[in-house]
């Protein structure tokens, strides 16, 4: 593994006021390419020093709403705070945004009781709508759109791998959803080529492509979308896929498995990117569906080390906004 440089000096003592204090963190676009930067930075000093940061949250407490099951973003984020010195709650059978009470009173119940609120629910506008009523900051744990602190740690994980992102050729194969979104965010601020090679009809969306078109020649990065699984991959730094059905599609299992077949990573597919191209996964993952398990299992695949940086990165990100 590359040493990995700091991205910016940092003061012994760390500052206690930060750019994001206060701010949300739904999406890749709420961050510039400056401030997504110097979270990785400050993950990558976490990660080497837990204890310098074993105070920075004291007091503090993060309130944690499940609408979906989880297993990384669940531990990460009650492991994590608790490494900054804070506490986390879970309400995910307490809460059930829009339905038992309105969005503005759980927001405005919340915020006078905690000082940030992760969410990991279905509906992106439903977050949207908690992050508008509420003084505290929201945290994206995963919606439909959006999934930018799977984004985070993934970049995270390519910075540590590889000495750097910028200029790196990132291969997405398979369903346009919220990991594929965050990713395109991500590449466009950060100068990543984007390629993503998806199926008819399953492609990201238009605005999402335009958004980052529009601002990837800002940071050198690039983005082709494309039907044809092999002008994705072939050349990359990094090859990444996804579930072909994610929570809430399961009566679509069947028929996406047939739709997506020709855009399964496998040792053939995996051998058109660069003979030091890594595999990576957000997980979980269904074998030998959208990946076999020859890859899964190489020497290739990252995805365990992606699902410890979601810890690190996401310390990043609560040190940054509740301090």
């Amino acid at each position: 593994m590359p040493d990995t440089p700091l991205l910016h000096p940092v003061d012994e003592h760390e500052q206690l006021h930060t750019p994001l204090r206060g701010r949300d963190f739904l999406s890749m676009r709420d961050l510039t390419r400056e401030e997504i930067l110097a979270t990785l930075d400050r993950a990558i000093r976490m990660k080497a020093d837990p204890l310098k940061f074993s105070t920075a949250l004291r007091g503090q407490t993060l309130a944690m709403i499940f609408e979906k099951p989880s297993l990384r973003t669940r531990v990460s984020f009650d492991v994590g705070i608790a490494q900054l010195g804070g506490h986390a709650i879970e309400l995910s059978g307490d809460v059930s945004l829009g339905r038992r009470e309105s969005l503005h009173d759980v927001a405005k119940n919340l915020e006078r009781m905690v000082q940030a609120i992760m969410v990991r629910t279905f509906a992106h506008e439903n977050l949207e709508r908690l992050a508008e009523y509420c003084a505290v900051p929201v945290i994206n744990g995963l919606t439909d759109f959006s999934h930018p602190c799977q984004a985070m740690a993934d970049y995270l994980t390519l910075l540590e791998l590889k000495g750097r992102v910028e200029g790196l050729t990132l291969a997405y194969v398979g369903d346009g959803n919220n990991v594929a979104n965050s990713l395109m965010f991500g590449a466009a601020l950060l100068g990543v080529h984007i390629r993503v090679g998806a199926p008819a009809g399953y492609e990201p969306l238009p605005d999402v492509v335009d958004w980052v078109k529009a601002h990837a020649p800002r940071s050198g990065a690039s983005c082709l979308v494309t039907r044809d699984p092999d002008e994705a991959v072939r050349g990359a730094d990094a090859v990444y896929t996804d579930v072909w059905a994610s929570m809430g599609q399961e009566a679509e299992a069947e028929a996406r498995k047939r739709v997506f077949a020709p855009f399964r990573v496998d040792g053939r597919l995996m051998g058109l990117a660069k003979p030091d191209a890594v595999f990576m996964h957000c997980l979980p993952a269904h074998r030998d569906d959208e990946v076999t398990s020859e890859v899964l299992d190489s020497p290739q695949s990252v995805v365990f080390h992606q699902a410890e940086n979601r810890l690190h990165a996401q310390k990043a990100l609560m040190f940054a906004l509740m301090r």
